[in-house]
């Protein structure tokens, strides 16, 4: 599994890819940031960072795509940003038919580190031993994009399994649905019928 992660941003936006399969060492393919200049207008902004990282999804192929989700901050102008540019990064993905899936920074943090409070620091020193690189990776959020996909790795191929699980149960009800409706409309039309029937007994 060749996973890109996002750690949205407006002003710095991490990105990282990861090759890997649960139980099995992790590869590094790739690290780095997407910047904008601040002065910007938040069009051009957003268009810059669709366009990074539409050229990271070029060279990398990446086949599924993870996403830091959003979470309640103080600065509502910080949160407003993160959200734009993770929305640009999903819709990127999801131009290409890639599945995205989101995690909360406790969710990664326990996943990397094995502690959901755990300080950037140990995040980035757990990714920088996991994906045996000499030095660690710089600025913390390119770090944090490789957590992200480190997390998928480990945890998205359960999701997926489950969500695969779930859509063969529906499909394997539907035929057995559909009889249900049929017979409830048959059942139905024939209480109808000797309602009818009766009433113009009565007439």
């Amino acid at each position: 599994m060749r996973v890109l992660g996002v750690d949205p941003g407006l002003t710095r936006c991490g990105l990282g890819v990861v090759d890997g399969t649960p139980g099995k060492p992790l590869v590094l393919v790739g690290a780095g940031v997407a910047r904008t200049d601040a002065g910007d207008d938040i069009a051009v902004r957003l268009h810059t960072l669709e366009r990074a990282i539409e050229a990271w999804l070029d060279e990398h192929r990446p086949g599924a795509v993870a996403v830091e989700r959003v979470f309640s901050q103080h600065n509502v102008q910080t949160v407003m940003g993160t959200a734009q540019a993770g929305a640009v990064a999903i819709l990127c993905a999801a131009r290409r038919g890639l599945p995205v899936s989101t995690y909360t920074p406790s969710e990664v943090k326990a996943a990397v580190t094995g502690n959901g409070r755990a300080d950037k620091a140990q995040v980035t020193e757990m990714v920088t031993r996991l994906l045996r690189m000499a030095d660690p990776p710089r600025p913390a959020d390119a770090a944090d994009a490789l957590a992200l996909a480190i997390c998928h790795v480990w945890r998205g191929g359960a999701r997926q399994r489950l969500a695969e699980a779930m859509t063969r149960a529906r499909q394997a009800q539907a035929p057995g649905q559909a009889r249900a409706r049929q017979a409830r409309a048959q059942a139905q039309a024939q209480a109808r019928k000797a309602q009818e029937l009766r009433a113009g007994g009565r007439s």
